[in-house]
């Protein structure tokens, strides 16, 4: 398996998730953004976008995707496999989060970030990045709820590739200077995922 990746993108979900799982893999580390700061990565990903992966013959570019593809394909038993299963009541909420994590709360981030920080000054557009901020914390709701009822994970006591997806929007929050904005239980959330062994390894790994 070989993961392309910067640092703290969107490809730190596959990266975190390869760690959790403890699987052998191959990290290639590239510049932000890689489409304009790496020569040749058109030719390697034609959408020019971060993660791209490959375990053989296959090859993916959607972060949440591949947490989930790591999960089903190479998840181990019991609370190592970091999934559930389609026979769980919980897995309707289970892929519900997995995909709310990139289409409901890292998309308005990725605009927040475009127009407060990626363009040059005179391009940005303050009033753009302060309604897409706003955006990201009012869908930021359903998580919190959910985790108000004490449970320490979204589908409850297990920790799912669900956690690691969302805890990446908060983990992109903190770099944009508004996680403070978001609910006290995500809050917590967002504390206990930090601590997990899996994530200090992604982010040392990322350090090179």
């Amino acid at each position: 398996m070989k993961l392309w990746h910067c640092r703290d993108a969107r490809s730190f979900r596959p990266l975190w998730a390869l760690e959790e799982l403890g699987l052998p893999y191959e990290l290639v580390l590239l510049p932000f953004p890689p489409r304009w700061m790496e020569p040749g990565w058109l030719d390697i990903n034609p959408l020019g976008t971060i993660p791209f992966f490959t375990d053989g013959d296959v090859q993916m570019t959607e972060s949440a995707a591949i947490c989930q593809y790591l999960a089903e394909r190479y998840g181990r038993d019991g609370a190592g496999r970091l999934h559930v299963l389609p026979d769980d009541s919980r897995y309707g909420a289970y892929l519900n989060f997995l995909h709310q994590s990139d289409a409901t709360l890292t998309f308005p981030q990725t605009l927040v970030f475009r127009y407060a920080v990626l363009e040059k000054p005179e391009n940005r557009i303050p009033k753009v990045a302060e309604d897409y901020k706003r955006w990201f914390l009012a869908r930021t709701v359903w998580a919190e709820r959910t985790l108000s009822d004490g449970r320490p994970w979204l589908c409850g006591d297990d920790f799912t590739m669900a956690d690691i997806a969302v805890a990446y929007a908060l983990l992109f929050a903190g770099n944009l200077g508004h996680l403070g904005e978001v609910g006290p239980h995500l809050l917590s959330f967002w504390e206990r995922a930090q601590a997990r062994d899996g994530f200090q390894r992604a982010k040392a790994a990322q350090r090179g």
